[in-house]
């Protein structure tokens, strides 16, 4: 009876109630977890995070009848949670090979060089376009201007960078 009159009250954290409980359980719950997903990596992170709920919600947790019962829901739900994820789903395919690009110094200065002699809103559009790989619409936002002129800019500047650099054509694009 004085028990119940000394627990804190719902809501309260009592961090060595919590630290005491943590300590005797994590084993348990991390073995648990590998029973769920079979990976002992991602189990240790399922308790990580159901130790973290739990602290979170410590107050309710702590006035539960049966707290193992409690944990195990929380780490169950913490799996769910997980397996939800798109991230989950991610699978490593193997090594990622780039392209090796072999331009040469001269060309890039020739590209440069083109885009230099765009008029400035042409080269706007370009950079933003091209270099800075942002949307139609976000350029037409950043730049304060329909979408259409974006467009028809971006078509027009493209012509005439295709124009300067026949020259490196082969090069360039070969």
């Amino acid at each position: 009876m004085l028990e119940l009159l000394e627990r804190p009250a719902a809501g309260r954290r009592d961090p060595t109630e919590f630290a005491r409980f943590a300590h005797s359980w994590t084993a348990r719950l991390r073995s648990s977890a590998y029973q769920l997903c079979r990976d002992w990596h991602l189990a240790q992170d399922l308790t990580q995070a159901t130790l973290t709920r739990l602290y979170l919600s410590w107050g309710r947790a702590a006035d539960s009848d049966n707290l193992s019962a409690y944990a195990h829901k929380v780490l169950l739900r913490v799996y769910l949670d997980h397996r939800r994820r798109r991230s989950n789903s991610e699978t490593v395919t193997g090594t990622l090979r780039e392209p090796v690009y072999t331009v040469s110094p001269e060309l890039r200065l020739a590209m440069i060089d083109a885009v230099s002699r765009l008029p400035a809103r042409d080269r706007e559009i370009v950079l933003l376009r091209y270099f800075a790989d942002h949307s139609v619409e976000q350029v037409a936002d950043e730049l304060g201007v329909p979408v259409t002129v974006v467009k028809s800019q971006t078509r027009r500047s493209l012509i005439k960078l295709r124009q300067m650099l026949r020259p490196d054509r082969a090069a360039l694009f070969g």
